[in-house]
């Protein structure tokens, strides 16, 4: 069985990453979702709402799962037998970062390969951060984020904006 493993931070999930997140299903036998920690990063959910948002969302897909870890993910990658990990790119400018990270994790972990699927035409442009600044000028999300989440980025987004009023 192979499971591949799709890291980011999700904050919040986005369709972009949805979409990814179903195309892996349909080839890999087990997806994890992997909510990872990036101290360099002001989230808008803490670590576990992410992973509930998370769950929330792919909920109807059988062969997703939702996890985090606090290890490296090429250290994390080691508790699945024949693990890769599966990334979206949306530009170039996701490749060159994207492959360098690659290569650091098939250093750490020589069986670990990488395996890159290419954003949706529709969702090339689309990151967390477009949907939290969009959240901020109460656009309408509804072709940026899943249903089922974007009462929460909205109420967030307003209650951090009345707490620094």
């Amino acid at each position: 069985m192979t499971t591949a493993l799709i890291p980011g931070s999700f904050d919040p999930i986005t369709l972009g990453h949805l979409n990814i997140i179903r195309r892996a299903a349909n080839i890999f036998d087990k997806v994890v979702v992997c909510v990872m920690k990036n101290s360099a990063k002001n989230y808008l959910f803490d670590t576990e709402e992410r992973i509930e948002l998370v769950k929330r969302v792919v909920d109807r897909l059988p062969n997703v799962e939702v996890a985090t870890t606090d290890l490296l993910l090429a250290e994390y990658a080691k508790r699945y037998e024949g693990a890769v990990i599966v990334k979206g790119l949306r530009a170039v400018s996701d490749f060159d970062y994207e492959c360098q990270i690659a290569m650091v994790n098939k250093k750490m972990n020589p069986e670990l390969e990488t395996f890159f699927l290419t954003a949706s035409e529709k969702y090339t442009f689309l990151s967390s951060t477009v949907v939290k600044e969009m959240a901020a000028y109460g656009a309408d999300l509804s072709e940026f984020a899943p249903v089922e989440i974007i009462d929460d980025i909205i109420q967030r987004t307003n209650d951090r904006r009345q707490s620094q009023s």
